[in-house]
């Protein structure tokens, strides 16, 4: 079903996108709910909770928004239905929101769900990797979008070592199966969730947080849309914004609620991985007291800067310009 959907919204990319940007997600005269999608950066876990706790608790209908929340079949996906106006928001890695704004295209960030980056470099304990240096001379797994490949290279020659000796094998979503498997000596994931199911399943990991390994303490994950599509309906905007927040606020003050959301929702993420994932990712959320959410100026100069130094993007990109940090919660 899930599949269906997003394949209807590549269709649909194929005709003519309409002109002005919105995506037809305005009220109707008759007042009905305007119609939204939201696609995920991954399947739906832990990191959404806030998401599924405001549609189970009415608060996005309460704001006049029909969500539908879409799954991708890759993170690549995402950036690219955004980049084609074919959904009004999406949620992805802050680098890769940088990199689209860098190629010229329609993205802007709205909101911060994590306000540290969530990815690293996971590998099996029983292979003694003491820093990401040790692969260099290995293969590593990475999805197939640019901020794996920024977060690869930085942390091992961080740690010394040459980045043009890995092995990249692209393997999608399919990184925890490759590591328990032994197809990879380690992948680009994300820690509190990517981490955590390796260990379910019975392999002990040693991960590299890329924040603590050569990069930036920037948003790890952000909600965007298109830039034109949110000066043509700061409403929507506004109100999508503030049903998400909402959403987080409640299912981090009463973390059970949450976690029931999202498995009511998604009946199909095995209970204790959830709650083990949750635990993890919950101190991302929030840092130094900084309100959920919120998108902060000098964070986004610092994520600037580092890909300007890495070479990753050609001309620094401002905080208003990669934010629409009037909006910001």
């Amino acid at each position: 079903m899930v599949l269906a959907a997003l394949a209807m919204l590549f269709a649909a990319g194929c005709g003519d996108g309409g002109g002005d940007g919105t995506g037809g997600a305005t009220i109707g005269e008759d007042g009905e709910a305007r119609p939204a999608t939201l696609v995920l950066d991954f399947v739906a876990g832990p990191a959404h909770i806030g998401i599924f706790t405001a549609l189970e608790q009415g608060f996005y209908s309460r704001a006049g928004i029909d969500l539908e929340v879409i799954e991708p079949s890759s993170t690549a996906d995402t950036l690219r239905l955004i980049a084609a106006g074919r959904a009004e928001f999406g949620i992805a890695d802050g680098i890769d929101v940088a990199g689209q704004i860098d190629a010229g295209r329609d993205a802007q960030a709205l909101l911060a769900l994590a306000q540290r980056p969530l990815g690293g470099l996971i590998t099996r304990r029983a292979d003694g990797y003491s820093s990401p240096a040790g692969l260099a001379s290995g293969t590593v797994g990475v999805t197939g979008v640019p901020s794996d490949e920024a977060l690869l290279d930085t942390e091992i020659a961080d740690a010394g070592g040459d980045p043009s000796r890995v092995r990249r094998v692209t393997i999608g979503f399919g990184g925890v199966r490759a590591l328990q498997g032994g197809r990879v000596d380690a992948f680009t994931g994300f820690i509190p969730a990517d981490g955590v199911q390796v260990e379910q399943g019975g392999t002990p990991t040693r991960s590299f947080p890329f924040d603590q390994h050569g990069g930036p303490q920037y948003p790890g994950l952000v909600v965007f849309s298109g830039e034109s599509r949110i000066e043509a309906d700061p409403e929507l905007m506004e109100d999508f914004i503030g049903a998400t927040v909402h959403g987080y606020r409640l299912a981090l003050a009463r973390p059970e609620l949450g976690l029931e959301s999202l498995l009511r929702a998604n009946p199909e993420i095995e209970p204790g991985f959830a709650r083990a994932a949750q635990a993890a990712i919950t101190p991302y959320f929030t840092v130094e007291g900084i309100p959920f959410g919120r998108l902060r100026p000098a964070k986004l100069r610092e994520l600037s800067d580092f890909l300007v130094d890495t070479g990753l993007i050609e001309a620094p990109i401002p905080p208003d310009r990669y934010a629409a940090t009037a909006l910001s919660p």
